[in-house]
């Protein structure tokens, strides 16, 4: 495995075929996203420390438009060919149950994510969306949840499918509402039994 620190912005690819590779994110934020047809940005999925992305299928087999982008300065990641990582599931088998959970997870979270697509309003979207952020990577101090806000509106409304204007707005009215308070930096939430 190769250790490397990847810069906020930095984009890196899944290399190719044989070589594809597979990142552990070892510390950091990651959005894996891809343009389409329209050069629309999609955000399918912000990840934080750990987890896995990459060449997940280890087939070389995956979205050749998708890529991921580091969304905080330090952001450490291991990468290890997708074929390498094939032998060492293969000799143990810990390893390869670990790997399976980890699946397992994401294909829920993709789920999930589906559901909140067919099922919710914008509003209700953000809402949940907030609220599985504060769940992954808040932090508690007193009655608040606080959230480093590395992500811009654009993100947000990549990440839940509605534009920048209605995250802009709905976010006002949950500032309005008492709920939230958010700045360029973090977002302070306010109502615990809301947002837990």
């Amino acid at each position: 495995m190769k250790v490397r620190t990847v810069y906020r912005g930095e984009s890196f690819g899944y290399g190719d075929g044989a070589f594809s590779k597979i990142y552990l994110l070892i510390k950091g934020k990651v959005k894996i996203a891809e343009f389409n047809s329209d050069s629309s940005e999609l955000i399918k999925d912000i990840l934080t420390s750990p987890d896995m992305f990459g060449d997940l299928s280890m087939d070389g087999q995956f979205a050749p438009d998708e890529y991921a982008e580091a969304l905080t300065a330090n952001t450490v990641v291991c990468m290890i060919n997708s074929q390498d990582f094939k032998k060492i599931m293969a000799a143990y088998s810990s390893i390869a149950v670990a790997y399976a959970n980890m699946m397992n997870k994401k294909l829920r979270k993709v789920e999930s994510r589906h559901s909140d697509l067919v099922f919710y309003d914008a509003k209700v979207r953000l809402l949940r969306f907030i609220r599985n952020w504060a769940i992954t990577d808040g932090n508690k101090v007193g009655d608040k949840i606080i959230l480093e806000n590395y992500l811009t509106h654009t993100d947000i409304a990549n990440v839940i499918a509605t534009s920048r204007q209605s995250v802009n707005v709905l976010l006002n009215e949950l500032r309005d509402a008492g709920l939230l308070i958010y700045d360029r930096k973090r977002i302070e939430l306010n109502d615990r039994i809301l947002w837990n």
